[in-house]
């Protein structure tokens, strides 16, 4: 039988609503998320599906100009690809790492179907029939059009937890942070934790902390029964001086993300926990072998976020089932979506877990009426600014920041 060649490259841009705006150290997700659906079509009539982060014009030009290395080869040289794509010299022009995995996905989504096999099939086999996840959390913005949703209070935060956690099982918990001023995040944390009970807990501020306050911080959280304190500050070097003087493990998903920073991390320990973001490191396949470096080294690892659809949601579960040494659970904003992209909507959470999709490739087909909702919505919309947050305007965050919102008043102001 005659393999596949890719003939056509399509990138579509929508934007899907999320239950309320989601607050991070360096801005907000204004209500919704934006993101770029990319298919790549085959002389066989196959058409794989790969999800690219952000979005609009720009993205939508940047997968378009990708036409002349892709199309005409091979969905199945997948090394190849990475080469025409991401020739270490050439992307000192350009950046395409993120671009790359959305075709590989696409790619790997084409290979399930021209064989008939899900992606984990030949990606190692399949160790786990559902990943465990934890729940996201976050301080929010009020809905703009209900008035609902805020977690501001630490009493908001507690109760937001434990309705999570009776929706969809959660056993571990995250706080995403470096909103608020540390003091009263620590706070915020503590009481969280408490009322998880047994449940881990993890807390990331973006590496918005200077060294001193993260290792305060640190001591103040301690007796938690923390999973890992994510990114308390900036670099490989910050990190590692928060290491020695904590006994909570650390990891990272912003200064171990390429196979350099992560040689550099074994020859200098400076983060316990490598959390392995299919889009940020590339792909699929680059998680695995960066996975496989990681057992050698006995590193901890997880999958992590950044901010999926169904299609991305799909290689993280993938990604997910085949890791022999995924001892924690996965991150996923996916519980703040209020609808998706793809047949059958949302998928769902049975005591914390999603099941791995078991049909061919990535298991997942796009719903064209929703596809074509969602663009609708953001050509009416546009994108927004994420490093910006709607309700402080002219703030910009520090590293190490110290432009705080101030919880009493809103959060509209800076503390």
């Amino acid at each position: 039988m005659r393999r596949p060649k890719i003939v056509d490259i399509k990138a579509t841009t929508v934007t899907v609503p999320l239950e309320a705006p989601l607050r991070h150290a360096n801005g907000a997700h204004w209500g919704r998320f934006v993101r770029t659906i990319v298919e790549v079509e085959t002389d066989v009539g196959i058409v794989g599906l790969g999800e690219l982060g952000g979005g609009g014009e720009s993205a939508e030009q940047a997968i378009q100009g990708l036409k002349p290395y892709v199309v005409g080869t091979d969905p199945f040289e997948l090394e190849s690809l990475r080469f025409n794509i991401c020739n270490p010299t050439a992307s000192l022009y350009n950046n395409r790492t993120q671009i790359h995995a959305a075709i590989e996905f696409a790619c790997i989504d084409i290979i399930g179907k021209f064989l008939g096999i899900p992606a984990y099939d030949y990606l190692g086999g399949k160790l786990r029939d559902s990943v465990e996840f934890a729940s996201y959390l976050f301080f929010r913005h009020p809905n703009k059009t209900t008035g609902e949703g805020e977690v501001r209070t630490i009493d908001q935060l507690v109760e937001n937890a434990l309705s999570l956690k009776a929706r969809h099982g959660f056993s571990s918990h995250k706080l995403k942070g470096g909103v608020f001023p540390p003091d009263y995040e620590a706070e915020a944390f503590q009481a969280m934790a408490h009322a998880m009970g047994n449940d881990g807990v993890r807390y990331d501020p973006n590496g918005a902390l200077s060294v001193e306050e993260a290792i305060r911080f640190a001591k103040a959280i301690d007796g938690l029964n923390n999973n890992y304190y994510e990114d308390p500050a900036w670099g490989l070097n910050g990190m590692r001086r928060v290491r020695e003087n904590t006994s909570i493990p650390l990891a990272t998903n912003t200064v171990v993300v390429n196979f350099e920073q992560l040689a550099s991390n074994i020859l200098s320990p400076a983060v316990d926990v490598i959390l392995l973001d299919t889009t940020f490191w590339g792909g699929i396949r680059p998680c695995i072998k960066a996975a496989g470096i990681c057992e050698a080294f006995q590193l901890g690892i997880a999958v992590h976020s950044s901010g999926e659809l169904g299609i991305q949601l799909a290689t993280m579960l993938h990604l997910g089932a085949v890791l022999p040494n995924l001892a924690f659970s996965a991150d996923a904003h996916y519980h703040h979506l209020v609808d998706d992209i793809i047949v059958g909507g949302k998928m769902e959470y049975r005591g914390g877990k999603i099941a791995v999709p078991s049909g061919p490739g990535l298991g997942v087909e796009l719903d064209r009426e929703k596809l074509k909702q969602y663009a609708e919505l953001y050509k009416e919309e546009g994108g927004y600014l994420y490093d910006r947050d709607p309700a402080r305007p002219g703030w910009f965050p520090l590293i190490p920041n110290t432009r705080w919102a101030d919880p009493e008043r809103g959060g509209m102001v800076d503390y």
